[in-house]
């Protein structure tokens, strides 16, 4: 008989009192809200509570090469479990995870970053310690972590740890945002009473729209809506966080509008909809999107991020007399009024019950395409046309996409995704060398997946070392290394010769951490013939290998996107002082 319901009243089930201790205390929430994996950097403040970590059995600590792939791999299994964890010592560790812990506040994902911290006893005596930058003062860390975590503790007594903890962690989920925590070294394996039973699950308060504040904001919409003759949906990247990809497909379904996605995005949207018409991103959107969205009278963007990047350096003909903005609990209908305490979710599912049947804006692109559906051409001259040709073949709903900052971007905005295909990338912080790290914690995460990553050669030679952590842990994902010799995304805003780098030999590199084993297989490809080779191995004798395929193309070798998308943001970057920027909803 299953008794975890009686985990509480049941004195079997208690902790010993060795267990009365912080550190099984947090290993068991971390369980408990499906953080199963902690990715970790060890150093000497922290390594107690890693034995604690190790000795939780539901608990698996995975070793990282270092502390920025730590968190972007906390990152990359938030995206597929809703919550990361990443584990590293003071300071040298902690700084060096602040910028994978900015890009998951960027893309709301709730990173739980926990930091091994000095000796409680050490706190107020003006001492100087090793790992800091010389000072007595121990906050400097905390203090440069305020501004990308939406709470921040600093556990050094144990009186207050249990409270301290559960805040944090509650927080990251209420909020969707990264947290931090500081434990002090020496309190991890000390026996404290608030940790003898337990701990209550956790249960957060649900949202709730202003229900006065809902009942106006569908009026006015629908009334907006619904005397328009030819508007459009747009899905925007904050309806993750607004938990509304469900309700917004269920508005799509009711009103028949035309049905794009933002860029950023990408795979929030069930591209198999019936009324899909691609992705919306201004002069380099798929053929006809633009046309469509930009025409339209009414158009309602449902958790958009407005950015240089998405908005092709604020280059989008879009009026704001026209939109309705939905964000996670805000809307905004034209020049006006808005209505705060709305829920996304909440305001799309009640609207979907007011608005009339209108296919005209689908209907209007039915007529110019014929039917003909975002192919993925296949151009003999261009090898990044034919790699992409054929990944557009290898996708499944057992399959998900990472995509790494570059021209990847562009290439993989022009694949159709079938259903229960996956789509990550991060866009709106675009740090380069986040797939590594995000694929690494996505594979660990989604066991029932493959995963495919397209990765530039300049992003994979940032943080290639935890190649040698997917092989520890046994993935099987295909990495393509797209080898062109540059950063082709910087180039192509502004070229130089910073933009051009040093060429390694990635299969022999990734051959050296595989050292052997056997875990992995390897292979370089020039012309079509060689990659279709790679993919059938890829996808048949080595399917339970991880994968790396090096795709040799030219340096000129670019999207058209790219070459349209970079110089208007380079003009965007290099606007002189005062001068506005026009046509930004």
């Amino acid at each position: 008989m299953d008794k975890s319901n009686d985990a509480v009243s049941d004195p079997s089930t208690q902790p010993t009192f060795s267990e009365w201790t912080l550190g099984p205390h947090l290993a068991r929430r971390l369980v408990e809200i499906g953080a199963t994996d902690v990715f970790s950097v060890s150093g000497d403040f922290n390594v107690k509570l890693l034995d604690q970590f190790i000795a939780e059995p539901r608990l698996k600590v995975v070793g990282c090469c270092n502390e920025l792939n730590a968190a972007y791999a906390a990152d990359g299994f938030a995206r597929s479990c809703g919550v990361g964890v990443c584990l590293v010592t003071f300071t040298v560790g902690g700084l060096s995870v602040i910028n994978a812990v900015a890009g998951a506040y960027s893309e709301d994902l709730p990173v739980i970053c926990i930091v091994g911290g000095p000796n409680s006893n050490d706190y107020g005596t003006y001492r100087i310690l090793h790992h800091t930058i010389g000072l007595p003062d121990f906050s400097q860390e905390m203090r440069c972590f305020q501004t990308v975590t939406c709470y921040q503790a600093v556990v050094n007594d144990l009186d207050h740890a249990h409270e301290q903890i559960d805040t944090a962690i509650s927080t990251a989920l209420k909020e969707s945002k990264p947290v931090y925590i500081s434990v002090s070294c020496n309190l991890p394996a000390i026996s404290h009473p608030t940790f003898s039973r337990e701990p209550v699950p956790f249960s957060l308060s649900p949202r709730l729209s202003n229900k006065m504040g809902l009942e106006a904001a569908v009026e006015v919409a629908a009334k907006f809506l619904n005397k328009a003759v030819k508007p459009v949906l747009v899905g925007g990247p904050k309806l993750r966080v607004a938990k509304a990809c469900g309700e917004f497909v269920e508005l799509a379904d009711a009103c028949g509008y035309a049905l794009a996605t933002m860029p950023s995005a990408k795979g929030l949207v069930p591209e198999h909809h019936p009324h899909f018409i691609g992705t919306y991103w201004g002069a380099v959107s798929t053929a006809f999107c633009a046309e469509i969205v930009e025409s339209a009278d009414a158009y309602l963007f449902a958790g958009p991020i407005f950015n240089d990047y998405s908005s092709v350096g604020y280059s989008l003909l879009l009026k704001k007399e026209k939109a309705i903005i939905v964000q996670p609990d805000r809307v905004v209908i034209a020049n006006g009024p808005a209505f705060g305490c709305v829920l996304m979710k909440d305001f799309l599912s009640a609207l979907a019950k007011r608005l009339k049947h209108n296919k005209t804006a689908y209907e209007n692109y039915r007529s110019v395409t014929n039917g003909d559906l975002h192919k993925c051409e296949s151009n003999e001259a261009s090898m990044v046309n034919v790699l992409f040709h054929h990944i557009q073949k290898m996708l499944s709903g057992d399959t998900v996409v990472i995509v790494e900052t570059g021209d990847s971007w562009f290439n993989c905005q022009k694949l159709k995704l079938p259903e229960g295909c996956g789509y990550e990338f991060q866009m709106q912080y675009g740090s380069v060398g986040w797939s590594v790290g995000a694929t690494l914690g996505y594979a660990q995460a989604a066991k029932n997946k493959r995963v495919i990553a397209c990765i530039g050669d300049g992003s994979f030679q940032v943080t290639a070392q935890d190649v040698s952590t997917m092989l520890r842990c046994g993935q099987r994902s295909i990495i393509f290394l797209i080898n062109n010799g540059a950063y082709t995304i910087a180039s192509g805003i502004q070229d130089g010769p910073y933009n051009v780098i040093k060429n390694w030999n990635y299969t022999g590199l990734v051959d050296a951490i595989d050292d052997g084993e056997g875990k992995c297989w390897t292979t370089k490809v020039r012309c079509e013939k060689e990659l279709n080779e790679a993919i059938a191995t890829a996808t048949g004798e080595k399917k339970d290998c991880l994968c790396f395929i090096e795709v040799k193309i030219q340096k000129n070798d670019k999207s058209k996107e790219l070459l349209v998308w970079g110089p208007r943001v380079s003009a965007a970057n290099n606007r002189p002082p005062a001068e506005p920027s026009e046509n930004l909803i």
